[in-house]
């Protein structure tokens, strides 16, 4: 049994995407899945030009997990998920099994500069790419051809982490707001069960 976290994105919810459903299906196979709610900004607030998610409200939410967090644990992250993990593995050096990226990103600035005005706190440190290499034996990642978000962003985390990068046609952002299948995510459960198998 692995103790397995499904981090949520922008904005969302461990009821939101394909979470309700990978968690039933890793928890059938006998795995604790967790999947917490991050502190979200108001819905009055939801707009482009604001951020509102503070990256120290998000590592303290994870720190109530702490006690689940081992070499055998599993993350699985969505989106600014992927941004929040960057962040607090090393803050919490700990060393984990496996990490798989949904749709991440390095920086807002250089795909959509004008968009955010608000500086975002998750990007407000460098990324300690080295440093979340050593903390990790497997790290995966998923990345679509139509999302907002560049496949060269997949491509530049996956060298600077060594990872394997899997390359999905017209995913849109992995969520069922871009594409209505995304209330399951069967090759994502394949590669993290695969992975557990080894």
């Amino acid at each position: 049994m692995r103790n397995i976290f499904i981090i949520h994105g922008s904005y969302g919810s461990p009821q939101g995407n394909w979470f309700p459903w990978l968690k039933k299906e890793l928890s059938k196979l006998g795995h604790q899945v967790f999947v917490p709610q991050f502190p979200i900004p108001p819905v009055d607030k939801q707009d482009s030009t604001y951020d509102g998610h503070k990256l120290e409200e998000w590592i303290e939410t994870l720190k109530e997990y702490k006690k689940y967090i081992n070499k055998e644990t599993i993350f699985i992250a969505h989106s600014r998920g992927c941004s929040f993990t960057f962040q607090s593995l090393p803050s919490l050096g700990i060393k984990i099994n496996g990490l798989f990226l949904v749709a991440p990103f390095v920086d807002y600035d250089q795909w959509k500069a004008d968009v955010y005005t608000k500086y975002d706190s998750f990007q407000a440190k460098p990324y300690l790419w080295k440093r979340i290499h050593q903390l990790v034996n497997h790290i995966e990642i998923f990345q679509s051809t139509n999302d907002e978000i560049p496949v060269e962003e997949g491509r530049f985390i996956a060298k600077k982490l060594e990872a394997k990068i899997n390359i999905i046609k017209n995913a849109g952002h992995f969520n069922f707001a871009s594409n209505k299948k995304f209330k399951e995510f069967p090759l994502l459960l394949k590669t993290v069960s695969d992975h557990i198998s080894k």
